[in-house]
């Protein structure tokens, strides 16, 4: 009971201090970082838009899940691809600089918030979607419904739609818990714990976009990123009831590690997964596997900067 007592008391003065920490010292670190972009109203709130480069074609780059500062995460690939195009990141309500929303998230509301968050940034359709992991779910469903805005979509590891599942009932209940752990400082001790600073300097990182990248990385739980993530499968479900449109021209870049590595939740093996999305795209489609983890850009830059040139190239000839 001493040895129980004694490890109450350490959890609850760390929880504490965590607490303490994570409203003054973290906190304050976040609110020194200003926006490197645009904020653009849309809906009820503020969304950060971040460009650079002034080339003719406009590639819009769009974060994967739970990315606690994009503008700064896709840095290294913007700086590449801004010596050939205008290149843009677009925040999503309740990520990086953007505010938070009290809409309701679906494949359709994301889509028309791009929309509308682009156009108030300055720039016009037809764009070159390159979306991440989730985000590749959101370009399918604005392919399908505004064809002629999207010239091409160049997916990193994107998310199949070919395959529907709902997330477990006890998964979205324990979700919440998340907050809790930002609130008590976890997540920022785990964010300063778990970058590795070197080898992102190595990737073309800033001292800065690192920093700031750890900072964001503390505060990344909030209510619309959380529905963001509960309702993953329903925003597969709404892109998967519509067509992929054969007008639009699809490319996928596949990280090795996703390809190969074989995921419990999936009712078949990962190259299955992989297959089955590319055949709802349809024949035009093409694909790579590059080396790496589902963060893909990472360490592929000049590969997936070669990509972009090539295809594009391609389909003016």
């Amino acid at each position: 009971m001493a040895i129980f007592g004694i490890f109450v008391g350490i959890l609850v003065v760390g929880t504490l201090i965590g607490t303490i920490l994570h409203a003054t010292l973290f906190t304050s670190r976040k609110n020194r970082i200003e926006p490197v972009g645009q904020m653009v109203e849309v809906g009820d709130g503020l969304m950060h838009v971040h460009s650079m480069g002034n080339g003719p074609e406009t590639v819009v780059l769009l974060p994967g899940m739970g990315i606690g500062l994009p503008s700064a995460d896709f840095a290294p690939l913007m700086r590449k691809l801004s010596e050939k195009y205008t290149v843009v990141v677009l925040e999503y309500f309740g990520v990086g600089f953007s505010t938070t929303t009290s809409i309701a998230r679906s494949s359709g509301q994301y889509v028309e918030e791009i929309r509308s968050a682009l156009s108030k940034a300055g720039f016009s359709a037809p764009y070159v979607l390159m979306p991440h992991s989730i985000s590749s779910v959101f370009s399918e469903y604005y392919a399908a419904k505004y064809p002629d805005e999207v010239k091409a979509i160049i997916s990193l590891d994107g998310t199949s739609t070919a395959t529907y599942e709902k997330m477990p009932s006890f998964v979205k209940a324990v979700l919440p818990i998340a907050k809790y752990q930002q609130a008590v400082g976890m997540t920022s001790i785990l964010a300063v714990l778990t970058t590795n600073k070197q080898k992102l300097q190595q990737y073309g990182y800033t001292e800065k976009e690192i920093e700031d990248m750890i900072v964001f990385g503390g505060f990344t739980m909030n209510d619309t990123l959380l529905q963001q993530i509960s309702e993953s499968g329903e925003f597969i479900g709404q892109t998967l009831a519509l067509s992929y449109p054969a007008s639009v021209p699809y490319f996928k870049v596949i990280s090795r590690k996703t390809y190969e590595t074989p995921n419990k939740q999936l009712h078949m093996t990962p190259q299955e997964y992989q297959t089955k999305h590319l055949a709802r795209i349809g024949t035009h489609v093409q694909f790579e596997i590059l080396e790496g983890s589902h963060f893909i850009y990472l360490n592929n830059v000049e590969r997936i900067a070669a990509i972009t040139d090539e295809f594009l190239e391609s389909l003016s000839r």
